[in-house]
């Protein structure tokens, strides 16, 4: 195990060659801690120097390939550090999840034929349930290490239903703000009812979510999910806005990735461990390895938006560009192609500019430079988790940040 886990750090460090410890040395080791990354618009370097510095001190270390060959080979292990065999993340996670999406439909007890068939459409059970599997794991994990006790409270399963309706009503609101028409292989809601039912089918799944909620009767949990809510309207308004100043875009992407994404993630993860450790120590460690994930995952869905077909995806890619979005690889491609800024000023919208753009980011290394900052999210979220003491559920938590490193939808 300790070789596996010596491999994938050695394939995921950023680490500088000995024989050149760069400027401000010992500044480089500092530099890398400064690397545990905050989406904090106010901080006085900007967010994008920062990580352009990281990145472009060793822009050829390594390939993407490369990293996901190595990464997932040191995914195939068969027995975590704590001593317990398993296989799979996702096997071990739904043990606790079984008629997650039945439960899901119980709580939204509706009616009116149309609407409960809006509702329920993308409770179908073809969801990675990425989100619940996180949950019900931590939940374990700081169960384990407050107690020992390594069942699965029914108030902290109840978090797992609630961050997946949460995240399910919050694709069906952004549908109708992007017109999509495709998600998860099939026709969106909005597509198939209309755009004014579609709100108020993604306004129910939330008014459900928030009773469920309400029923664990427990105030801090309340106040811990109902800032995701608040979180998602904001992401949302940041999306839809833009900075002319070149050096604010990354502070503000990553800040819209944390609220729109991560968020929901962290707050979950937080809920959980309040629900089943006193210790704010844990819960902080909680809520950093779900914020960690959470920006990671993000970023490489915006890599995949480049790099994967549609059919892979479940939507159409390039879809960011189309929505006059500039993620993580447009803006780093931008260092190299400044004629794009223009573009993103005015989001994409003459005819031949997302195609022109595109070929720019690929032409670049902006979907590299991206994917060594997932990387560096998923170091924290690592290093975070592994202060907690061993189980299944630790390693596990651990694994599936190597599996958000190296998915293909």
């Amino acid at each position: 195990m300790a070789s596996r886990w010596w491999r994938w750090r050695r394939c995921c460090s950023w680490r500088p060659p000995a024989r050149s410890p760069g400027p401000g040395s010992p500044g480089r080791a500092g530099a890398v801690r400064g690397a545990r990354l905050r989406a904090d618009a106010g901080a006085q370097v900007s967010y994008f120097n920062l990580v352009k510095s990281l990145t472009s001190a060793f822009p050829n270390m390594y390939s993407i390939s490369r990293f996901q060959h190595t990464t997932s080979a040191a995914c195939c292990c068969s027995k975590t550090r704590s001593g317990e065999k398993y296989t799979d993340p996702f096997k071990l996670g739904w043990r606790d999840l079984k008629g997650l999406y039945e439960d899901i439909r119980k709580e939204l007890l509706i009616s009116t034929t149309e609407l409960k068939e809006m509702s329920e459409y993308y409770f179908d059970g073809k969801g990675k349930a990425f989100r619940p599997i996180i949950v019900v794991l931590m939940a374990r994990a700081c169960n384990s290490h407050h107690d020992n006790s390594r069942d699965v409270q029914a108030s902290q399963r109840s978090i797992a239903l609630i961050a997946e309706m949460i995240h399910t009503a919050s694709l069906v609101h952004d549908d109708v703000i992007d017109d999509a028409r495709s998600r998860r292989g099939k026709h969106t809601v909005n597509k198939i009812w209309g755009e004014k039912k579609a709100v108020l089918a993604g306004d129910l799944i939330l008014s459900a979510a928030s009773i469920a909620l309400a029923r664990i009767g427990n105030t801090t949990v309340i106040s811990i999910l109902t800032q995701v809510i608040e979180d998602l309207v904001r992401g949302e308004f940041l999306q839809l806005g833009s900075k002319e100043n070149e050096n604010e875009r990354f502070a503000h992407y990553l800040e819209k990735t944390f609220k729109k994404t991560a968020s929901l993630i962290a707050n979950s993860c937080k809920a959980v461990s309040v629900l089943g450790c006193p210790d704010p120590v844990v819960h902080e460690i909680a809520y950093q390895y779900g914020k960690n994930v959470g920006i990671a995952f993000q970023l490489i869905d915006d890599v995949l938006d480049f790099t994967s077909c549609s059919d892979q995806m479940g939507k159409p890619t390039s879809a960011d560009l189309k929505l006059g979005l500039a993620t993580g690889p447009v803006l780093f491609a931008c260092q190299q192609f400044p004629e794009m800024n223009a573009m993103i000023m005015r989001r994409f919208s003459l005819p031949g500019d997302v195609d022109r753009a595109r070929q720019y980011v690929l032409q670049s290394d902006g979907v590299q430079q991206t994917t060594y900052l997932a990387q560096r999210y998923c170091h924290e979220a690592v290093r975070e988790i592994s202060k907690l003491r061993p189980s299944p559920e630790r390693d596990a938590l651990i694994q599936l940040s190597e599996i958000v490193l190296t998915r293909d939808k």
